[in-house]
């Protein structure tokens, strides 16, 4: 992984010229910003859907163009790229601030920001600790665009949502899961194929995770919160059916590491990072752990890693910044 350095104003001209390109609008409407890194401890594959999330940014910002106007940034990633994803990640990075759980309902876009009481471990008697997250990465590098799993998913859920509104007279209704209500589905989920089923499970417990994982951050309890995120990240591997074996065992490896509260995949799961949420003081050990751990599963990809940025340990970050 090469050094960054900050680019040259041709290369600023060049990403805008890129952007304006793709979204239809002038050079002039293009604004280059720096943006953090966004990560969804809890919620994540049921933007597309209209499902609740929860997301955070992270202080390792990247460049990149962005064109303030409505749903621009969603017309590139879904005409453009092809990409079906839904309002997570934009919306995440529009929004956050710096240590706080950013929720959004993906369907009526209503969002807030969680602040958390001060941290505590297990026990009100005991010492107060804070977090830190690492973003551990596994050197698989295939993009989302080039990778059917991911729109193949969409359709799946979409195919669910389909069944299940016929199902409860509904069937007027467009074939998001979130048009489905929960007792709907409790009444009718057996009329489902079993990948079907799995795709609905994952959608409708992750929602019963992110309203969990919301009073858990509200009121500062870092280990129960850390559990529903490590459960999300099982959901994802067994009802979603994303990942694959290094992500897997890059995952598994972040729960065993010392202090670690809960961890997920990262970055929709089809290829990338795993992040972890874990205690301030146990921080470097975990990173360590990783290092040291992930490598003897995967050789030939940790080679391709720098050793400085494998494991990155990082602060809850603020929004996108115009420059």
């Amino acid at each position: 992984m090469a050094a960054m350095s900050w680019p040259t104003q041709d290369e600023l001209d060049k990403i805008r010229g890129i952007v304006s390109e793709m979204a239809g609008k002038g050079t002039e409407d293009v604004r280059v910003v720096v943006s953090p890194y966004r990560i969804c401890p809890l919620g994540a594959h049921i933007d597309h859907q209209g499902g609740i999330v929860s997301a955070m940014t992270i202080n390792k910002g990247i460049l990149l163009g962005f064109v303030p106007s409505g749903n621009t940034q969603r017309v590139i990633e879904n005409e453009y790229l092809g990409l079906r994803n839904g309002i997570l990640d934009q919306s995440a990075i529009l929004l956050s601030s710096h240590g706080c759980l950013t929720y959004m309902n993906c369907k009526t876009t209503e969002h807030k920001l969680i602040h958390p009481l001060n941290f505590l471990k297990d026990h009100e008697t005991e010492p107060q600790k804070g977090y830190k997250i690492l973003l551990a990465f596994s050197g698989l590098r295939q993009a989302l665009t080039s990778n059917p799993g991911y729109n193949s998913r969409v359709a799946e859920c979409q195919e669910a949502a389909k069944i299940l509104l016929h199902a409860s007279g509904n069937g007027e209704l467009e074939p998001f899961l979130c048009n489905v209500e929960p007792e709907s589905y409790e009444a009718h989920k057996v009329k489902l194929e079993p990948n079907l089923a799995r795709r609905a499970e994952h959608y409708f417990s992750e929602n019963m995770r992110v309203s969990k994982g919301l009073e858990a951050w509200a009121s500062g309890e870092l280990r129960q919160f850390g559990q529903l995120m490590s459960a999300s990240g099982l959901s994802s591997i067994k009802n979603y059916e994303c990942g694959c074996e290094p992500l897997i065992q890059l995952y598994e490896v972040l729960l065993r590491a010392p202090g670690v509260f809960g961890a997920r995949f990262s970055g929709a799961g089809f290829r990338g990072c795993c992040v972890a949420l874990v205690d301030t003081d146990c921080v470097a050990e975990a990173a360590k752990f990783v290092r040291e751990e992930y490598p003897k599963l995967q050789p030939v990809l940790a080679s391709q890693l720098n050793p400085d940025t494998a494991v990155l340990i990082c602060e809850a970050g603020d929004c996108a910044r115009v420059i």
